[in-house]
């Protein structure tokens, strides 16, 4: 769970009595980023941040939907700020927002009264009218739909450039959604298909990033390297087109992106990797498992040759680059050769740092239904 208190937005109007907004954010960078624009999209309502829930008017859960125990730590938190509302004088309203909103929003309200209002991560653009419209009937669900390029348009440059607090790095998210439908994964149910933001959309955030002293600013998406938004000549580009086109920007100096397939490390992003400096020579590139019998069953259209290929082309144009990677323990089926198969697999890769993580059932995909589900122990 990443923790995130927002920057203090001001004040809607001078000499207003400022109200206080507190977000809590779990799991990854793109929540992060989500968060930060629901301060931005706040701020004109007069909202500043308070760095306790006891403290707040207003309380943000942005939350993560990929494993159990964090849709479960969600509904712990709410049962504290059910108690913390009933305490405060004046009350307080509580939203959940981000993904388990958008998977579970029917029984998130059913299960917590005490929520005021339930966002789907592509809907926060309309917090500022879910309040209004709270303030006289509590209990609204928003956000079931897919609609990415609404929130975006929602989010001026100028808003953007008017908030603080990143110091010399930021979170800019270029692509949503994911089309790999793997069997272990709920993201393309509460995220939706793969999109892309425009070219000069995202270089117009990273120039106002660069204006406020930013100089490093990594790149976010489900599938971050399958990026093909509308470039200058209105034909879909390519992530390396993106990073050339970032590279331009005068101080910023370095470009990260996070989270790649490796079906979609693409001939020109790897050329990028060692003709563009700016270009870090960090990736993180999950493989998820080092056995062909369960990639085929996780559904990840790769086996372990072509990933053994595609690190050996990446070290090719990049011998300093440092990979990172994500694993699954205990998939349905999984048995001990397999998991040596993945063993094998981490020694080759030589990994710089890895995220490994005992798999966990999510309702609704293949696999919570496999046959073999592994016992914990």
């Amino acid at each position: 769970m990443i923790e995130t208190l927002v920057p203090a937005p001001e004040t809607a109007e001078a000499g207003a009595a400022p109200k206080r907004l507190f977000i809590k954010t779990y799991g990854c960078q793109m929540n992060v980023y989500d968060s930060e624009r629901m301060a931005d999209v706040l701020r004109p309502l007069g909202y500043v941040a308070t760095d306790t829930a006891e403290d707040a008017d207003f309380v943000i859960l942005n939350t993560c939907h990929i494993r159990e125990k964090a849709a479960e730590k969600v509904y712990s938190e709410l049962g504290k700020l059910r108690e913390l509302k009933e305490a405060r004088e004046g009350g307080m309203t509580i939203a959940v927002a981000g993904c388990v909103a958008q998977a579970e929003g029917e029984e998130i309200m059913r299960r917590q009264p005490a929520v005021d209002l339930v966002v789907g991560p592509q809907a926060y653009h309309q917090l500022p009218e879910l309040l209004t419209r709270t303030a006289r009937a509590r209990g609204e669900r928003i956000g079931a739909d897919f609609a990415p390029v609404d929130k975006f348009d929602a989010l001026t440059v100028e808003r953007i450039g008017a908030r603080g607090g990143e110091g010399v790095t930021a979170f800019l998210t270029v692509q949503e959604g994911c089309d790999k439908f793997c069997t272990f994964c709920v993201v393309p149910y509460t995220r939706g298909a793969e999109w892309s933001r425009p070219v000069a959309d995202v270089v117009a955030e990273a120039r106002a990033l660069a204006d406020r002293g930013v100089r490093e600013v990594t790149l976010l998406g489900q599938n971050v390297n399958a990026y093909d938004g509308e470039g200058p000549d209105g034909k879909p580009s390519s992530l390396a087109r993106l990073a050339y086109a970032l590279a331009e920007i005068p101080r910023l100096d370095r470009i990260r992106y996070t989270t790649s397939h490796p079906n979609d490390m693409s001939d020109d992003l790897i050329a990028a990797h060692g003709e563009l400096d700016a270009l870090m020579p960090w990736l993180h590139l999950p493989v998820q498992s080092g056995s062909d019998r369960i990639l085929r069953l996780m559904n990840r259209k790769h086996g372990r040759q072509k990933y053994f290929d595609l690190v050996e082309r990446i070290r090719e144009a990049r011998p300093d680059m440092a990979l990172s990677g994500d694993f699954i323990v205990g998939f349905p089926g999984e048995t001990d050769a397999d998991f040596e198969q993945t063993m094998d697999l981490v020694r080759r890769v030589n990994y710089a740092s890895a995220f490994s993580f005992m798999y966990s059932p999510r309702p609704g995909t293949p696999a919570a239904t496999m046959a073999a589900q592994a016992p914990d122990a």
